[in-house]
């Protein structure tokens, strides 16, 4: 019996990926901000078949509240096998322009909280000498666009982060998972206008959990993001600060 730990439980691949585990009768803890939302999210696991289900709702943002999620996780879950970090936002990028301030509420959210948090969690699994780390980033931090410039700096930074952090647990057992997924239906982003790219957040979720069972580093959803992501990272930036994306 797998024991998980789900962070920002409610996003739509966070549950997915639950579902799965779920009905492999593992034991999940969920956490979040809405206390409601979770318990509905932790009702349909249960009836999902998960061995046993637990909720703890706080703000991530807050790096006071990190010890507390680890301890409750720990207390209940009784160890660490899978902790998979899902939270973040989709920032109004004209809004972080204008308003320095929601720039830097938004790295502090997609960035700089996540960093704080994993920190401790690598500490944590360091000492038991096993588990996984899978954390979702995004195919947006391979290149700065200026469409989506400080999401897409706030996920470069953190796989930045991650490949380090990797580098460092690797010899101690410990697998860290970079998810980069590209364009995912999901209510975050209900007005974006839908195309072939487009993949549903169960599609993601299944490619998390195998990436996952095969130990990988990263892991590109769906996989031909990958051979996108390589094209636009050689475009020479002379002819790349021209183009409108």
């Amino acid at each position: 019996m797998k024991k998980i730990l789900v962070i920002g439980a409610t996003s739509a691949i966070a549950r997915e990926v639950a579902k799965i585990y779920a009905a492999q009768e593992c034991r999940l803890c969920l956490v979040g901000r809405n206390e409601e939302n979770l318990q509905i999210v932790a009702d349909d696991l249960r009836v999902r078949g998960a061995e046993a289900v637990d909720v703890l709702a706080l703000e991530l943002t807050d790096s006071a509240t990190h010890q507390e999620l680890i301890e409750h996780a720990e207390h209940f879950l009784q160890g660490l096998d899978i902790v998979l970090v899902a939270y973040g936002s989709l920032p109004d990028q004209p809004a972080c322009e204008e308003n320095p301030e929601q720039a830097l509420r938004e790295l502090n959210i997609n960035f700089v909280s996540v960093v704080v948090l994993l920190t401790q969690l690598a500490n944590e699994m360091e000492k038991r000498g096993s588990g996984t780390l899978a954390v979702i980033s995004s195919v947006a931090g391979d290149r700065g666009r200026q469409s989506n410039y400080i999401y897409g700096a706030a996920k470069g930074g953190l796989s930045i982060f991650l490949q380090g952090l990797r580098n460092r647990l690797a010899p101690k057992g410990v697998q860290v998972l970079t998810i980069k997924p590209g364009f995912v239906d999901t209510p975050m982003t209900t007005e974006f206008k839908k195309g072939l790219l487009w993949v549903s957040a169960e599609t993601v979720a299944q490619g998390i959990v195998r990436a996952i069972d095969k130990q990988r580093d990263i892991v590109y959803l769906p996989w031909f993001w990958w051979g996108i992501m390589l094209v636009i990272k050689s475009i020479p930036e002379r002819i790349f600060k021209k183009m409108k994306l």
